[in-house]
């Protein structure tokens, strides 16, 4: 009987052992998916009454889709583009590509926000996720005229 039970107790040492490393391994941020996955393209510089381009290009690495409305903030006023929110339903099976096109009179910093909202009749069947934490995103940029 000794034998049988060294056995049953090495067995559930090692299954224990086994069972923490897969909990510890699965808390790594390695593993965790991510809500929101950016690709930003801005340019440096622009002359004085420029018109620039700002490219967001949008991805999730979750299996749900989510909605996300995105806009700009800046340091001075600004017209045109520059005022338009964009809402859109965010899946993973494709990218979102949003652009802003706006003249550049002077040196300007701007922010570029994103929010994860619920709002109806964005995503079909309005059937979104909304995260716990991670709902909105900011970037700040700065463009410089010659």
């Amino acid at each position: 009987m000794q034998g049988l039970s060294f056995t049953f107790s090495a067995a559930t040492l090692f299954l224990v052992l086994c069972l923490q490393l897969g909990i510890i391994e699965s808390q790594d941020n390695k593993n965790v998916r991510k809500p929101i996955l950016f690709d930003l393209h801005v340019p440096s510089t622009a002359e004085a009454n420029q018109e620039i381009s700002v490219k967001l290009k949008l991805q999730t690495q979750y299996e749900e889709c989510m909605e996300v409305k995105a806009y700009l903030l800046s340091s001075v006023p600004m017209e045109g583009a520059f005022n338009y929110t964009q809402t859109h339903c965010l899946c993973n099976d494709h990218t979102i590509t949003l652009f802003w096109d706006f003249e550049v009179i002077e040196t300007v910093k701007f922010a570029i926000v994103l929010k994860i909202v619920n709002e109806k009749n964005i995503c079909p069947n309005d059937l979104a996720v909304l995260p716990i934490k991670g709902d909105q995103y900011l970037t700040y940029r700065t463009e410089y005229t010659n």
